[in-house]
């Protein structure tokens, strides 16, 4: 199974991610992640993208189309995959596009978790998350305990600076820009699936099994 997983910050790609991953025994693989680990071995890709990122680029999509590729051969990609949040434009799309028929890989499906903004800037201002093991809480759906300290590691409860409906917003604006096209894109190729992303983790995930129920058929 290769997968898609698109959807805003905040929509619960990486709740839905990390389960489809179990259910289906292959990686749920982010950009943030690779970067991060290319960075961290010093590869020559990472190195690349270390520069951009030290002087606060974006880093060009050559790039990160090369540390997507070098992931995806490895051994435990051999069954399929998910890619969480990539591609984020159509030219990233094109060139996975290419990458992939070059290898022979079919891709199945594009998940797309659709959640209306007023919905992820609620969810978003209301997130609390652990700044020692990063669990995550939400003062209306599963509050933190009241002397704000984790459960899991006894860490501090705090709402990170980024979680205010301003800096939301704006994330939202330039998510939504970026990616009806990809949208678009998808569909025209018979590969997207929007699902409904609004209710409990266990609502959605049960409307994602019955999408690619479909697809397997």
């Amino acid at each position: 199974m290769r997968l898609i997983l698109l959807g805003p910050p905040g929509s619960g790609k990486g709740t839905q991610g990390a389960w489809l991953s179990s259910r289906y025994g292959i990686p749920a693989i982010s950009t943030g992640d690779i970067l991060r680990e290319a960075v961290r071995q010093g590869t020559e890709l990472g190195k690349k993208a270390k520069r951009y990122m030290d002087a606060g680029e974006l880093v060009p999509d050559e790039v990160i189309i090369g540390l997507i590729e070098e992931r995806l051969s490895e051994p435990d990609c051999a069954k399929g995959f998910i890619l969480d949040g990539f591609p984020r434009t159509v030219p990233q799309a094109e060139a996975l596009e290419e990458l992939m028929n070059r290898r022979g890989w079919p891709l199945d499906a594009v998940l797309s978790l659709e959640v209306p903004d007023d919905e992820i800037v609620q969810r978003s201002v209301n997130r609390r998350v652990c700044e020692k093991c990063g669990r995550v809480f939400n003062l209306l759906t599963d509050p933190p305990p009241p002397d704000g300290k984790c459960p899991v590691c006894g860490g501090r409860i705090i709402q990170r600076d980024d979680d205010n409906e301003e800096t939301v917003r704006a994330r939202l604006r330039v998510y939504n820009e970026q990616t009806a096209p990809l949208k678009e894109y998808y569909e025209k190729r018979g590969k997207l699936i929007r699902v409904d992303g609004v209710g409990s983790i266990e609502e959605v995930r049960s409307r994602i099994e019955a999408a690619l129920k479909q697809v397997a058929e």
